[in-house]
């Protein structure tokens, strides 16, 4: 990050850089100061926290290179638990063992569409990755040892 272009900018209360924007804010809720940081393109910030008064005790301290590249570290963790945790709501698994032996994987993953929400549920060989049936379900299905192997056997879900 240490490369300046002609596309960044490196004001005191504001900072583009290597794809992100940091702005020192005026906190609505007390004398205090807030830093934003907003990933270029996107319309909100991915973080908003407190920031340090300058020595004079009434404005804020000005951003430099050390409080720019970790609060650009900051923002992109809380990005990367986001989307763990859509990851982790929207898909599940399940693995179960088939009446004739074989580890069967089934993958259950929700599409969040406001026009047509469903999910797909599919099983897979796990030793082959191989995709042995899928379905379309609800939204709603629960994926269960018992409904797994319900699906395997009669291929519904």
């Amino acid at each position: 990050m240490s490369e300046v272009n002609d596309e960044d900018v490196l004001e005191e209360r504001m900072w583009k850089k290597a794809g992100w924007i940091a702005q020192v804010l005026k906190n609505e809720n007390d004398d205090g100061w807030a830093v934003s940081m907003t990933r270029v393109g996107d319309t909100e910030p991915a973080l908003v926290g407190p920031w340090t008064m300058g020595r004079d005790k009434k404005n804020p301290k000005p951003l430099d290179h050390f409080a720019f590249s970790t609060l650009v570290k900051t923002a992109r963790e809380v990005l990367l638990r986001h989307e763990q945790a859509a990851h982790a709501r929207l898909h599940k698994t399940r693995t179960i063992t088939s009446e004739d032996g074989l580890r069967i994987r089934v993958d259950l993953d929700i599409a969040e569409d406001e026009d047509d929400p469903h999910a797909m549920l599919a099983a897979f060989d796990d030793t082959t990755g191989e995709r042995i049936q899928s379905q379309r379900v609800s939204p709603v299905f629960k994926l269960t040892e018992a409904s797994a192997q319900r699906f395997l056997r009669t291929g519904e879900g």
